[in-house]
């Protein structure tokens, strides 16, 4: 309580400070062709509410200055494009507001409907289960702590498997379906202590401050990606300054940083993050056993060759280091139950764009490597678990887009790896509270495997009511017994006006095992794909041009999954969330033998109603979630998936009281998942497997923002309050030896946290 009152003393302490006036900023940025990336020349750029305007050159630029700190909307309009907007514009005085516009072709001609403006970016050639988030929507997210998962947890069918952690769950799918690509990188998993063979993690080590927007696909996405099953989630960074040197210090929940950016030369810029956490210094405080300790670096450097030519590199790295401390009795025995990581993890990528007339295309090359050392130890400090593992990847991935007509777009493109795995595990008789023993002594392996990929697609727009999108994807992964895999997909969408669409999509999609798990038995190469069926029907309406409801239906089949053969009841859709560990009997790595017997479905209708910021200074997001997911392992029973969450409810928004403050909220509430009852041994039984549910969750987050301008510097400082009404949630449960009774298992209660960012 004595730090939630000073938290709140100092952050209106700062409203007492006087901001100038007089300072003024500038918008600038640039507008091509969505489909062929080509400058357009001439689109009229228009501030909302002001006189002010331009239009862009032939490069597709445009400059709009003279313009007081504040909140403003964009719009960008020419004759054959859709109208777009960008609300949520921060002028400041330190540095222009960069607004970069992609317009749409229209095919609809003068002589018939009016085409209104756009709030809400879409890829044209991907119809259904298509949200995107700007960096201002994210970053002011109440209980985000300004992170780029947690943010778009508001959608519809996502699902939170545990508190504090980003495994994000998709239409009922695990954690590792999740596909994340950072400017067009694929990176494995984009998250600080990073679960092996899975994608989530406690928090997100992608710098929210060079990110432009999101864009994310919970289902039906086109052929372009592959080797996931639920989702694609593309992060698109900006480019850095190029007017001169400046930067940004910020300290919030979890980190502090200092960012960097500027031109390098007339046709060069960059950004550089680094970051560190401070929880070390919190857990340390509060006599914790055991204090997490991370680091994170970001780099890009853009160099524009010429007009058609801009060569970028990218370099990401996270450090992540437990550290132990067992002074006493009971930091020993909370030890013993934890499964520490000691992780490195880095993805470089040198990148290639060209345009061409009526197209594009990109080439890269790129690095992925991932160090995993996982210990737990007992009581005595003898181990429990060892896993020293590295998995690298050697990318290389070239695509291309052309637009032969208005209505039409082609795109192909290949990807090949190259990988490299190594692991030294010991797991030395483990005995499961199942009952069941895992016996692995010794196991060092080192393995090389290659995978490839390509697809091709047509998108047309037959008519000026129907568009239609078709594609093929053909996948190699060599180090299982049927390495070839083949996807069609397509998708249709319906013009019922010019305010209504109906869509639909359906498509194969395939995974391959993760690496870890074919290391377990020597016959675990013989596994095969994962292979999920999706079916989607969509309604969408735009009720306002800042306003619009979404209603969709999913149906996704699940074939091949991997089922363990020592523990029948267990099918690896139902892990890779948490820390894993003993407490969790060591599912997730899968070190036993697997066959491909498991099959399962998840289905649900979603509701989303979503509105942007605009004129009117409310904005928020309702979203509604009701869906199923069974699965059916070796024992061949059908029961409910472990995240099977049949109700979801998401109330997120805000209100903009002026250009210097601003309030937002988030209330959630969750049915409870699936749980497995403990004896009162300690032990559980398989006929009670998933048999109980958790009761309902729910929570609500409440955040305020201020700002202010000063000469020659900016300032954002806010307070997050989580868990206002400190709900006692459950969504986890566990065993105490030493009390012989089930563990306290509530997550943390009320939670205040304040940030500054400060940029110069």
């Amino acid at each position: 309580m004595k730090s939630a009152i000073l938290m709140f003393i100092l952050f209106f302490f700062t409203s007492i400070l006087n901001s100038s006036e007089l300072l003024t900023g500038s918008v600038k940025g640039k507008v091509i062709d969505l489909s062929t990336q080509q400058p357009l020349e001439g689109v009229n750029i228009v501030i909302n509410g002001m006189s002010k305007g331009t239009v862009t050159n032939e490069k597709g630029e445009y400059l709009l200055e003279g313009i007081p700190p504040g909140r403003y909307e964009i719009r960008a309009s020419m004759i054959g494009f859709i109208t777009a907007v960008t609300s949520e514009v921060i002028v400041n005085n330190v540095r222009s507001a960069e607004v970069d516009f992609q317009l749409q072709s229209s095919v609809i001609t003068l002589n018939s409907i009016t085409v209104k403006s756009d709030y809400f970016r879409k890829n044209s050639t991907e119809f259904n289960s298509v949200a995107n988030f700007s960096f201002e929507e994210i970053r002011r997210s109440a209980g985000g702590f300004e992170d780029v998962v947690r943010a778009i947890s508001a959608l519809p069918g996502i699902a939170q498997a545990e508190a504090g952690r980003n495994d994000m769950i998709v239409r009922g799918g695990a954690p590792s379906e999740n596909l994340y690509t950072v400017d067009n990188i694929v990176i494995p998993n984009i998250n600080h202590f990073g679960s092996q063979g899975s994608s989530g993690g406690p928090l997100s080590y992608i710098d929210l401050n060079f990110v432009r927007d999101i864009d994310l696909s919970t289902g039906g996405f086109s052929s372009a990606y592959g080797d996931k099953i639920s989702s694609v989630m593309k992060i698109n960074l900006r480019e850095g300054r190029k007017d001169r040197l400046g930067g940004k210090l910020t300290i919030s929940a979890t980190q502090f940083g200092l960012n960097a950016e500027g031109p390098l030369s007339e046709k060069t810029n960059f950004l550089l993050s680094a970051r560190r956490s401070y929880l070390d210094l919190i857990f340390k405080a509060a006599g914790f056993g055991f204090v997490p300790e991370y680091y994170d670096l970001l780099n890009k450097i853009s160099f524009s060759m010429d007009n058609n030519n801009t060569l970028s590199f990218l370099f990401i790295g996270a450090l992540d280091k437990i550290n132990y401390f067992n002074n006493t009795t009971e930091q020993r025995f909370t030890n013993s139950k934890t499964l520490g990581n000691d992780q490195f993890q880095y993805v470089s990528a040198l990148s290639l764009k060209h345009l061409f007339n009526k197209g594009f295309m990109n080439l890269s090359l790129n690095r992925n490597y991932t160090k995993f050392n996982f210990s737990q130890k007992d009581t005595l400090q003898n181990p429990i678990f060892l896993n020293n593992s590295i998995e690298q990847e050697n990318n290389f991935q070239a695509d291309i887009v052309f637009k032969p007509s208005q209505a039409s777009e082609f795109s192909a493109g290949i990807l090949y790896k190259i990988i490299g795995f190594n692991s030294d595990i010991k797991l030395p008789f483990f005995k499961t509270s199942f009952g069941d023993t895992l016996q692995i002594s010794s196991l060092n392996k080192s393995d090389k495997f290659q995978k490839f990929g390509s697809f091709i697609q047509y998108y047309s727009r037959i008519s000026s009511l129907v568009g239609l999108t078709a594609g093929l994807r053909m996948d190699y992964f060599d180090g299982i017994k049927n390495p070839w895999t083949f996807s069609p997909r397509i998708s249709l969408s319906i013009f019922a006006d010019e305010i209504t669409t109906i869509n639909m999509s359906t498509g194969l999609y395939y995974q391959s095992p993760s690496y870890i798990w074919l290391l377990g038995d020597e016959k675990n190469k013989e596994l095969k794909n994962i292979r999920s069926t999706h079916y989607i029907l969509g309604f969408e309406r735009r009720l306002r041009e800042d306003l619009q409801l979404r209603v969709e239906g999913f149906f996704k089949f699940y074939d091949d999954y991997p089922v363990s053969t020592l523990r029948p009841y267990l099918i690896l859709s139902n892990t890779g969330t948490g820390f894993g560990g003993s407490e969790d009997n060591f599912s997730s790595f899968a070190l036993e033998h697997l066959v491909n017997k498991g099959k399962g479905n998840s289905r649900g209708v979603e509701l989303l109603l979503q509105k942007k910021s605009s004129t009117n200074p409310f904005y928020g997001i309702a979203s509604i979630t009701y869906s199923w997911a069974d699965f059916t392992a070796l024992d061949n029973i059908k029961r409910p998936g472990i995240f099977d969450q049949r109700f979801i409810l998401n109330l997120s928004g805000g209100y903009i009281f002026n250009e210097n403050w601003e309030s937002s909220i988030r209330f959630r509430y969750a049915s409870g998942r699936p749980y497995t009852p403990f004896n009162q041994d300690g032990t559980q039984n398989v006929t009670s497997y998933n048999s109980l549910r958790f009761n309902s969750t729910h929570s609500l987050d409440v955040r305020v923002d201020r700002r202010w301008n000063f000469e020659h510097w900016a300032l954002i400082t806010y307070i997050d309050i989580q868990n206002v009404y400190n709900r006692k949630n459950i969504s986890s449960i566990s065993w105490d030896e030493r009390k012989n009774s089930v563990k306290d298992p509530s997550s943390i209660g009320i939670l205040p946290s304040i940030g500054f960012s400060a940029e110069f």
